[in-house]
């Protein structure tokens, strides 16, 4: 499993990671597609935004592989601001291929790409 240095663990201040330590003997947990519902919690809306900061900051828009990012982090963004490279796609493997896409990245998360200036960790305190 490729450990992605220099990404960051989790989103400061919460428990929400952003990578795995180690990987599952059992078998990677598989990537789905969860749908993001209006009412969910605000931090759970700073996680997907900083993840997906994270990735842009990381890879921009070229492929990278799965390794260490959390399943469940990338399942919130996968099929549409994140997409797969591979086909046919497993989304068991940690060798699977995967890209974030901007076009898509620029719709969902507006607030990523305005200005010239970068996107802010949130302050926690704003979220509760």
């Amino acid at each position: 499993m490729l450990k992605h240095r220099g990404f960051p663990g989790r989103l400061p201040g919460t428990d929400l990671q952003f990578v795995i330590r180690r990987a599952n003997p059992k078998g990677a947990t598989p990537i789905t597609r969860r749908e993001r519902y209006r009412d969910r919690k605000a931090v759970d809306r700073a996680a997907d935004r900083a993840f997906l900061t994270a990735l842009i900051d990381h890879f921009e828009d070229r492929p990278f592989e799965r390794g260490n990012l959390d399943a469940g982090r990338l399942s919130w963004l996968f099929g549409r601001e994140v997409v797969a490279v591979d086909d046919p796609f497993d989304p068991t493997d940690y060798e699977a291929r995967l890209r974030v896409d901007l076009n898509r990245a620029t719709a969902g998360f507006p607030e990523l790409f305005e200005g010239d200036e970068e996107f802010d960790m949130p302050d926690m305190d704003d979220l509760e």
